[in-house]
């Protein structure tokens, strides 16, 4: 086992980066910066007599800035044989600097080198998610043949073979228990808070813990078709999926490219021809057209804005990953929730707590929790903490205590048996008749009852619950305001998911959900919603969130939620969903400004220079003051 461990740590030991290789993801970054100094310097030294200096540092922040750029888009030229706004920018910058405008230029490949930094930083960020799972899954496990215990790679692992998985350990690959009793956390996979019971025959996943007993698991799946994996494989599928509005915005990108160079190449010829205007003014129409005709508001009509909302959330608690899924938001039309740790805390408090006639409910509690405080159990620790924080008393010593695994735990104390566990355990009938069937009615507002036994008569219950945040009201009242549908998605019971939805006012319940089953829930909302939210915090919650059209994941949830999500909720606000939704609104309404009137501006100034009314001054002048005037709009979302 030492080996293995040693070997294992040998295989994910990384070695440490040279400064180089750390500096690497953020290179375009870097240059744009160098770019936009050297522009800086550039306009610094043409104000002087230092003409050539400036001309060299404009031509630096061209090559520096632009490089990425210019390489990506001849890359996609050559590979798609079609023009793109890559290269509508080289044009246009060369363009300007043709006619002597070197500045205009330099900050169109600036704007453009800035944006591709961005871009790139987010796709390097998207990549972690996936290695986050990876993490999760064991890579050995312990096989047993003939007897024989073994220590194999998963991949080694064949439908059949019998491997042994100890307490505290996350089971390798699916399959059934043959042999053993235990309690499961399947919150990786279910999402559900409370450890589960498992014994011989019932299903495990790879992924879960295994919390208590010693299990012996046969094989039921190869590796690469474990539930675990496939979570990772509808991660990747979600993700690769481009957008609507994606596959929008290439289709005009190619089009406004064709469209702006034709009408360029033809200005240089037709109007000497049929107008009869000398060459010197020909090229020099064509030029000031490819100046205004350059896509510059048009890309600061959506940037600024975008950044100044995602500002503007950071500073609220939420945290966008891009532009995209912050325009989303103002689409949407239903929001599906995780239950466990979104909708509710996602631990279980006690909720009631009943005895026997004639005897003490503190002495009861006391001595439940006393025994209980032995375990591990979420449940038992929930005990615990209530007994502590209502008793105010110091908890007793139980003489010895049996731990009896998938039921409970017997002690013995101050010559009194004692047992606490499931229904069973003391006895169905008579738990089901304590108090005139107080259990089953607990049971069906969805709380789970730890019953009390002393010297063979029942005692007393407890009852534990996922309680519902404080906020989850507001918030789910928020949304259906703003004419949102609310879904709740979870892999509890239905009696649990029917009293939880009550609860927190949700529109609908699908209870006992899978993660695969979550992502056939979210498509069929998509299809009849079209914009449709995830909100979640656990591994479960992954491939759910991927495949809506924005994923919003809680701050303190799972790391793999954190990085698959597109929205984080920095404090588990939920009633912050509302307000990222206005927000986006705001967004998206000033974005359609800024386009509406730096298209209108980009037509006033071509129709200008077709009658010969612009100079190339002024034609600067209009396209850099739109520009301006376009981002001092974009800046009131900061507010």
């Amino acid at each position: 086992m030492a080996q293995g461990a040693n070997a294992l740590a040998k295989q994910n030991h990384v070695p440490e980066m040279s400064f180089l290789e750390k500096m690497k993801p953020h290179a375009e970054l870097i240059a744009a910066i160098i770019s936009g100094i050297l522009i800086a310097a550039g306009w610094i030294l043409g104000k002087g007599d230092a003409q050539t200096a400036s001309v060299a540092a404009f031509i630096l922040a061209y090559v520096i800035g632009g490089f990425a750029k210019a390489k990506e888009g001849i890359e996609a030229t050559i590979e798609e044989k079609e023009l793109n706004v890559e290269m509508l920018m080289i044009f246009a910058a060369i363009g300007s600097a043709i006619i002597g405008y070197w500045t205009e230029g330099a900050i169109l490949i600036f704007i453009f080198a800035m944006s591709g930094a961005l871009e790139t930083y987010t796709m390097n960020k998207s990549l972690k998610e996936i290695s986050s799972l990876m993490e999760l899954q064991p890579e050995e496990a312990l096989r047993i043949t003939d007897g024989v215990e073994e220590r194999v790679h998963v991949s080694e692992l064949t439908i059949g073979d019998l491997i042994l998985v100890k307490p505290g350990e996350r089971i390798p690959s699916d399959g059934k228990i043959a042999k053993g009793l235990t309690t499961v956390d399947q919150a990786a996979i279910t999402g559900e808070s409370i450890p589960v019971t498992k014994d011989s025959g019932d299903e495990v996943f790879a992924g879960t813990v295994n919390l208590t007993g010693s299990l012996t698991v046969e094989i039921t799946k190869p590796n690469n078709e474990t539930l675990f994996q496939k979570i990772i494989q509808l991660v990747q599928n979600a993700q690769s999926e481009k957008s609507p509005s994606q596959l929008f915005i290439e289709k005009f990108e190619g089009t406004y490219v064709k469209v702006v160079l034709a009408v360029v190449v033809l200005m240089m010829f037709v109007p000497h021809y049929l107008l009869g205007w000398s060459w010197t003014e020909t090229f020099y129409r064509a030029m000031i057209l490819l100046v205004v005709a350059s896509p510059c508001a048009l890309v600061a009509s959506i940037m600024p804005a975008t950044l100044s909302a995602i500002s503007n959330g950071a500073k609220h608690g939420i945290l966008f990953k891009g532009g995209v899924h912050l325009e989303n938001l103002s689409h949407l039309k239903a929001i599906a929730l995780d239950k466990t740790g979104t909708l509710t805390k996602g631990k279980p408090e006690v909720t009631d707590v009943m005895v026997a006639e004639g005897l003490d409910r503190d002495e009861v509690l006391l001595k439940a929790a006393s025994i209980e405080s032995h375990s591990n159990h979420p449940l038992a620790n929930a005990i615990v903490k209530y007994a502590k924080e209502t008793l105010g008393r110091e908890l007793v010593h139980p003489e010895s205590i049996e731990d009896v695994s998938g039921w409970g735990v017997k002690a013995h104390y101050e010559n009194e048996d004692w047992k606490i566990g499931k229904a069973d355990f003391v006895g169905r009938h008579t738990a089901e008749a304590f108090n005139d069937g107080a259990s089953l009615k607990l049971a069906a507002a969805g709380k789970t009852i730890v019953f009390i036994e002393r010297n063979g008569d029942l005692a007393g219950l407890i009852a534990l619950k996922d309680v519902v945040r404080e906020e989850t009201k507001q918030a789910i009242d928020l949304l259906k305001s703003e004419g949102i549908h609310t879904i709740m998605l979870t892999g509890d019971s239905k009696n649990t998911a029917k009293a939880i939805a009550a609860e927190s006012h949700v529109d609908a319940y699908i209870a006992e959900c899978l993660p695969e089953t979550k992502v056939d829930e979210l498509k069929k909302l998509k299809e009849q919603y079209g914009h449709v939210a995830m909100v979640g915090d656990g591994i479960n919650d992954a491939p759910a969130l991927a495949t809506a059209n924005v994923g919003i994941a809680m701050g303190e949830g799972s790391d793999v939620a954190l990085e698959t999500a597109d929205v984080v909720l920095m404090k588990n606000d939920l009633p912050k969903i509302a307000e990222a939704i206005n927000l986006s609104r705001r967004m998206n309404r000033i974005v359609k400004q800024n386009i509406v009137f730096s298209i209108l501006v980009i037509m006033v100034l071509i129709a200008s220079n077709f009658l010969q009314l612009l100079d190339l001054p002024y034609g600067v002048i209009g396209h850099e003051g739109s520009t301006i005037l376009v981002i001092l709009n974009s800046l009131r979302l900061l507010k």
